[in-house]
């Protein structure tokens, strides 16, 4: 067996805790072999309170760039030395490129999911969207279809100011979209639902333990027209996923997401577009 790390590989790493668990160095490790690109992708554990360091670290080991999650997505904003204006307004940074010591961060979990519609030749321009969620996911997904065009988006969370906090930056900062912030009730986004393109699901119900709860509990809430998102990826198909398809509606789950999100990140530290089939096929038998 080959060993492909060489004296002159450049690294490309990943800061979180815990990130032992993470696709990402499979899946951009797997991307570098393919193209025949001397980069090694390392998942490194940094604990709350220190990303200062794992920052100086990367900059130290003159990586070309390193992702960033769980719990540093917002105070590595701190520590870089530009930020992308989609990231300013998401306020959070999950991608970081290094050139010569000077970082710039950029987010691409909700581009990542914008490609993964247009994919699906989902046409969300002008549209009401409804999202489920207000963490960190629901930020960067909604930010980004107000960016990108989304005519209204409406959220709907069991803790009404997280939802609020992300429809007021909306408002004040992408005319465009009109935003309207509820409160979780099944029957008042029944209501909503039933003039809207796009439903999303950005909780985390429908993965293990919750995998058998949804946010939607029958096909009543649903209509035909509508398409359904879920940013879960594990599993498949997930209950919402389930009633969906019950309904007849068109749907995707988060597996494209997060592969697109990575093949953003990998554009940006090396120029090269990554084989996105090939991990489809190989990482995620997909």
């Amino acid at each position: 067996m080959s060993n492909r790390i060489q004296g002159t590989t450049t690294l490309i790493g990943l800061l979180g805790y815990p990130s032992r668990y993470s696709k990402s160095p499979h899946m951009h490790n797997t991307a570098f072999e393919a193209l025949g690109l001397d980069y090694v992708y390392m998942a490194f554990e940094v604990g709350d309170g220190f990303i200062k360091e794992g920052v100086e670290a990367m900059k130290t080991l003159n990586a070309a760039g390193f992702n960033v999650t769980m719990p540093h997505k917002k105070r590595v904003m701190e520590y870089l030395d530009e930020i992308s204006e989609e990231a300013k307004l998401i306020g959070s940074v999950n991608t970081v490129k290094n050139i010569n010591g000077r970082l710039t961060g950029y987010n691409t979990d909700g581009k990542g999911f914008v490609k993964s519609l247009k994919e699906n030749k989902v046409d969300f321009k002008n549209k009401k969207i409804i999202i489920a969620g207000g963490g960190g996911a629901a930020r960067a997904v909604a930010t980004q279809l107000a960016i990108d065009g989304a005519g209204e988006i409406v959220i709907f969370n069991r803790t009404l100011s997280s939802a609020k906090e992300i429809i007021d930056n909306i408002n004040e900062n992408i005319y465009s979209c009109k935003g309207t912030a509820l409160e979780l009730n099944e029957e008042r986004m029944k209501k909503e639902i039933k003039n809207s393109a796009v439903f999303v699901n950005c909780t985390s119900l429908g993965m293990e333990p919750t995998i058998d709860q949804s946010v939607i509990s029958s096909t009543e809430t649903l209509h035909r027209g509508l398409f359904v998102a879920d940013i879960v990826y594990n599993p498949e198909k997930t209950k919402l996923l389930k009633i969906a398809e019950k309904t007849g509606c068109k749907y995707m789950n988060g597996l494209m997401m997060l592969i697109w999100q990575g093949a953003i990140a990998f554009k940006i530290w090396t120029g090269r577009d990554m084989p996105v089939e090939l991990i489809r096929k190989e990482i995620f038998n997909y």
